[in-house]
């Protein structure tokens, strides 16, 4: 499921997705740095806020990261500091990691994109999580940009974005993009040819899309 998500790209996911009446977006995030889309299962870190005088060392959870997975970064949009850098980038990259999603800011941005590694964020700053977040919680439900992520559930990223597949939804939402692919190519090779656009979403039900595969069997 994970390789035919990827395969599809963000924005057709979102509309397979809105088809089972999930929402998934994780508006805000945008790519920093990375030219690759990434789709994996989310390993979930949550962060709060310490009192000023804490001691609150960096986050220690990337050495338990699986290759492929997605590392989503809960920072309830906090923008006074960051939660990523170039180190965690460095190993995240040998350790195989599929990419980063941050609801926060990332530090060291230069060096992160002349790695190349795969990131999205709220935007980039200079100011350290040290001493001022600390993490509470890792591989736990959690909260980014107002969508909740939990442990396995499928993150697709690229240029337009991010967006989360439920794990429990994956195979159902990958077979409706599979089905809005299909139909998507039919209608521009129709309007390649000359069909006027109008006539081509009429013929192989462009705005059914919005439908289920079986209500749309249905008409």
């Amino acid at each position: 499921m994970v390789a035919v998500l990827r395969g599809h790209g963000t924005a057709t996911v979102s509309d397979a997705l809105d088809l089972i009446g999930v929402n998934g977006g994780l508006p805000g995030l945008r790519r920093l740095s990375g030219a690759a889309a990434v789709a994996g299962p989310a390993f979930t870190v949550r962060f709060e806020t310490v009192e000023p005088g804490t001691p609150a060392p960096a986050a220690d959870y990337i050495d338990d990261v699986p290759a492929g997975a997605v590392l989503v970064l809960a920072n309830a949009g906090r923008t006074h500091c960051t939660v990523w850098g170039d180190i965690l980038s460095e190993v995240a990259l040998r350790r195989g990691v599929a990419g980063t999603v941050i609801d926060g800011l990332c530090r060291d941005l230069g060096d992160i994109q002349a790695l190349d590694y795969p990131l999205w964020s709220l935007g980039s700053y200079m100011k350290s999580g040290k001493n001022r977040v600390r993490m509470i919680a890792a591989q736990r439900p959690v909260t980014v940009c107002g969508t909740v992520v939990a442990p396995g559930d499928v993150v697709c990223a690229d240029a337009a974005g991010a967006v989360v597949v439920p794990a429990a939804a994956a195979e159902r939402v990958a077979a409706e993009a599979d089905r809005i692919a299909v139909m998507e190519a039919a209608v521009r090779a129709d309007a390649a040819k000359g069909m006027p656009l109008r006539e081509a979403r009429r013929r192989h039900g462009y705005n059914r899309a919005a439908l289920s595969s079986a209500d749309a069997d249905g008409r």
